[in-house]
C-alpha cells in the first residue's frame, strides 16, 4: 500500500499544483524615446540586478533583443502601428520579419509575447482595421516556424476603447470599434491569448480630482469606498474599478473567459505646475501598492483572488516624448541607472528605504498614532495595517516586546510606523485618514524597537488583528487550503 502511495504521490502533487497559485507577474516597460539612455547591454544588466523577470519593448530592435539573450528575462516585443499595413497586406512581409528579427535570437532570448499594434484606437491614423489581419499573418508565420504555441499574440488597448467605464458593471466597448473588436476577441479566445489593456488611475485623478480622490487612485487604505450600484461590489481603488470595467465589457459580449493583462500602468514622478499629483512620493506609493496588489493575488471585487499580470510604465524617463511635462517623467530610474525612488519588486514589504538615489523620503522620522484620532479610526487603521497592509504585527501580540502597554494607541503606533517605513517613509504612508502623524522622536522603548529608515523589513507573513475569519483568508491561503484538502482526500482513496 505504501508503495502505491509513493508512486502516485508525485503525480498527484504535480496535478494539484501545476498551473495553480503561480501568482500575478510584475514586469516593466522599457521605452526608448530618449537620447540619454544607457546601452541595451547595460539596461539588461540593470534589469537582472533588480530581479525583474518580465520586460516589454515596443518594437523588435535587434540590439535590445540580443542584449536579453541568456538572461532568463521573458520579453514582450511589439509590431508598431506604422508596420500594420505591411503586416496586414502581405504574408511574405511577416515571414521575412520573423526570419530576420525573431528566429535568429530565439530561444536564447525568451520572447513570449508579440503585441500587434499598440492602442490603435488612439492613433491619429485609423489603423484598427489592420490589426486582426496582421495578427493572423503573424500567427501563420509562427505556425510555420513551430512557435505558435510558445509565443502568444495579442494587441494592446487604452481604456478609451470603452464608451463607458463607470460604474464598472456598466463597462461597455465603444460600438464604433465593433468591426474589428469582435473578430479580435475571437482570435484571442481561439489562441488562448489575453486581452491587453493599458490602465492609468493617474489620469482619472488628474482629469477629475473632484470626483476621483488621490487616496483612491493611490490604493491608500484611507480612500473612501466606491460602491457599484448595480452589483453592490465595493471598490477601494481606481485600478480595480478600471480592470473590472474591462471585465464587464467583455462579459457583455460573451467573452468573460478572456484573461485580462495590464500591459502598462504607473505614475509620473514629475509634472507641470498644474500636475500636482505627479511627484516621486506618489509614484513610489502607487507602484509599491500596485506591486503588492498583484503579487498577493488580491484580484478585483468582480474576480477576487484572481491573478493578473501587470507591466509598470516605465523603466526610464523619456526626454524626447512630446506633450506635457509628466509625459517625459514616468521612469523608475535616471539615465545613470540610479533609482528615482526605491521600489520593492517582491511585493512582500521588505523595502530598504536607504537604497536608491534621490529618495524623497526624509530619514530620521517615524509614524505614530495621533492621540486625537477616535478609537474607531485607530482600530480600523490598525486592522488594515496588520491585514491588507502586509505589516508584520507579531511584535504587538501577547508576551512579545511591543505588547505592553496594551493600549490601542501603542499598538497602532507600532503598526503605523512599520507600514510607513516599509513604504519608503513617504508622507502618504503615514496618513491613515488622519489617524497617523509623523515625528522626529524615536518612539522605541525598552526592548520594543521601532523600525527606522535603513532598517531591514521583516518578510514574515502579517499577523492580523483580530484573527482572520475563514472568509478573510489571504488569496494564497484561499488557493492553498482547498488543494491540501483535495490532496488528503486523494491520499485516503489511494490507501483504501
Amino acid at each position: 500500500m505504501a508503495g502505491r502511495l509513493v508512486l502516485v504521490l508525485p503525480v498527484l502533487l504535480f496535478l494539484l499544483f501545476a498551473g495553480r497559485c503561480r501568482g500575478g507577474k510584475i514586469g516593466v516597460c522599457y521605452g526608448r524615446n530618449a537620447d540619454d539612455l544607457p546601452s541595451p547591454d547595460k539596461v539588461a544588466q540593470l534589469i537582472q540586478q533588480q530581479s525583474i523577470k518580465y520586460v516589454r519593448i515596443y518594437d523588435t530592435n535587434i540590439d535590445v533583443i540580443k542584449a536579453f539573450a541568456n538572461t532568463s528575462v521573458e520579453l514582450m516585443v511589439g509590431v508598431p502601428n506604422s508596420d500594420l499595413l505591411a503586416f496586414a497586406q502581405s504574408q511574405s512581409n511577416v515571414d521575412s520579419w520573423l526570419k530576420n528579427s525573431i528566429l535568429p535570437y530565439y530561444p536564447a532570448t525568451m520572447i513570449t509575447y508579440i503585441t500587434v499594434g499598440a492602442e490603435v484606437t488612439e492613433s491619429p491614423v485609423n489603423v484598427s482595421a489592420l490589426v486582426v489581419p496582421a495578427m493572423r499573418n503573424v500567427h501563420t508565420a509562427l505556425k510555420k516556424a513551430g512557435l505558435h504555441k510558445k509565443i502568444t499574440i495579442s494587441s494592446t488597448h487604452s481604456l478609451g476603447i470603452l464608451s463607458r467605464s463607470f460604474p464598472p458593471s456598466a463597462g461597455a466597448f465603444n460600438s464604433s470599434y465593433a468591426y474589428f473588436l469582435k473578430p479580435m476577441l475571437e482570435f484571442l479566445v481561439e489562441n488562448q491569448a489575453p486581452f491587453m489593456v493599458d490602465l492609468y488611475p493617474y489620469y482619472a485623478y488628474q482629469n477629475s480630482p473632484s470626483n476621483v480622490s488621490l487616496n483612491y487612485a493611490l490604493f491608500s487604505p484611507q480612500s473612501q469606498d466606491v460602491i457599484d450600484p448595480n452589483t453592490g461590489l465595493v471598490y477601494t481603488n481606481m485600478f480595480d474599478a478600471q480592470v473590472d470595467s474591462i471585465f464587464f465589457a467583455l462579459m457583455a459580449l460573451n467573452f468573460k473567459t478572456l484573461q485580462i493583462m495590464v500591459t502598462e500602468s504607473g505614475w509620473p514622478n514629475k509634472g507641470a505646475a498644474k500636475e500636482t499629483g505627479a511627484t516621486p512620493d506618489n509614484a513610489q506609493t502607487y507602484n509599491t501598492n500596485l506591486i503588492r496588489h498583484v503579487v498577493n493575488d488580491s484580484g478585483t471585487p468582480a474576480k477576487p483572488g484572481e491573478e493578473i499580470d501587470v507591466y509598470i510604465f516605465s523603466l526610464f524617463n523619456e526626454n524626447r516624448k512630446p506633450g506635457i511635462e509628466s509625459e517625459r517623467n514616468w521612469g523608475l530610474f535616471f539615465p545613470d541607472q540610479s533609482s528615482i525612488y526605491s521600489l520593492d519588486w517582491t511585493g512582500r514589504g521588505n523595502v530598504d528605504v536607504m537604497t536608491g538615489a534621490n529618495i524623497t523620503s526624509a530619514n530620521g522620522t517615524w509614524c505614530v498614532a495621533s492621540t486625537n484620532a477616535s478609537e474607531t479610526d485607530l482600530q480600523n487603521a490598525l486592522n488594515w495595517a496588520c491585514g491588507p497592509g502586509n505589516v508584520d504585527c507579531s511584535a504587538i501580540q501577547p508576551s512579545q516586546p511591543c505588547y505592553q502597554p496594551d493600549t490601542l494607541v501603542s499598538h497602532a503606533s507600532y503598526a503605523f510606523n512599520s507600514y510607513y517605513q516599509q513604504n519608503g517613509a513617504n508622507i502618504v504612508a503615514c496618513d491613515f485618514g488622519g489617524a497617523g502623524i509623523r515625528t522626529t522622536k524615536d518612539p522605541s522603548y525598552d526592548t520594543c524597537v521601532y523600525l527606522a529608515a535603513g532598517s531591514k523589513m521583516s518578510t514574515m507573513n502579517s499577523t492580523s488583528l483580530p484573527a482572520r475569519s475563514g472568509s478573510d483568508l489571504l488569496p494564497r491561503d484561499r488557493c492553498f487550503t482547498p488543494m491540501v484538502s483535495m490532496l488528503a482526500l486523494v491520499i485516503a482513496a489511494v490507501m483504501l
